[in-house]
């Protein structure tokens, strides 16, 4: 009996520390951050809770199944290119989220975007309408839907018996038509060829012009670092205090007078 009474005594005791230390790992940590990462990751798969742009952007080019490759221009407007050596064609696809996606124009500098009117534009700042929802489709084509902007129908049919009907949500696509123009968003649909696109590695030419572009960036930004350092410079000469001598005259800081007996001041 002794020998019983033991050996339960030491499985209590060892079963009570085990759960005691996984209850006390399990308990968050001081103040409102938890012990885990992995509660406060983004879509990136960085630490933090979710940022503006999350993830590290990915340079690509959507292909639509009409054979046109997705355009952003400088001046707003979305269109297609049948050119296979375009720099408007260059994009960066930026998770958002878990599968919401940013498309931003490399050359053009603009974000993707769909308004409450179905129309995709080039928005200049990232805001609500630059965020689409990213789904694999069939043979590897990607579907990219409005995250905000959808219709709402009824589903089934409507008889009399049916006094309680659903409501499904219609997504609105990106879309390219056979003309290299796009659709309005409520005229979409997830089968159809113009909204499947396939994100295309960038070649050895797309790479070039984008390291000119890089290298062109980075001389603009040295030479307004210059300009603003000469500017700051000569705003400092003005702000200085200038100096009288004996007789009342100006003098600018820094330079000599020479008096009547040779001597300098």
């Amino acid at each position: 009996m002794l020998i019983i009474h033991l050996v339960v005594l030491l499985s209590v005791l060892l079963f009570g520390g085990a759960r005691g230390s996984a209850g006390s790992r399990a308990q968050p940590c001081a103040g409102t951050q938890p012990c885990d990462p992995r509660h406060r990751r983004d879509a990136g798969g960085r630490g933090g809770v979710y940022e503006h742009l999350g993830g590290a952007p990915r340079r690509r080019k959507l292909y639509c199944a009409t054979k046109y490759h997705l355009q952003i221009h400088p001046n707003g407007k979305i269109d297609g290119s049948l050119e296979e050596d375009n720099p408007l064609s260059i994009l960066e696809i930026t998770a958002v989220d878990v599968g919401v996606v940013a498309i931003k124009g490399l050359f053009s500098g603009r974000y993707l975007a769909m308004n409450e009117k179905g129309r995709l534009y080039a928005s200049e700042v990232f805001n609500k309408e630059c965020e689409f929802l990213e789904r694999i489709h069939e043979l590897g084509y990607n579907t990219y839907a409005s995250r905000h902007h959808s219709t709402t129908q009824h589903s089934g049919s409507s008889g009399r018996g049916n006094k309680h009907r659903a409501f499904v949500k219609k997504q609105w696509y990106v879309s390219i038509n056979g003309k290299g123009r796009p659709r309005r968003g409520f005229k979409t649909k997830s089968t159809d060829k113009a909204s499947l696109f396939l994100p295309r590695v960038l070649g050895n030419k797309d790479h070039e012009m984008v390291s000119r572009l890089l290298e062109s960036r980075q001389d603009e930004t040295s030479h307004q670092r210059y300009r603003m350092g000469h500017a700051e410079r000569r705003s400092r000469r003005h702000k200085e205090p200038k100096r009288h001598d004996r007789r009342g005259n100006r003098r600018k800081s820094g330079h000599k007078k020479e008096t009547s007996d040779g001597r300098l001041e």
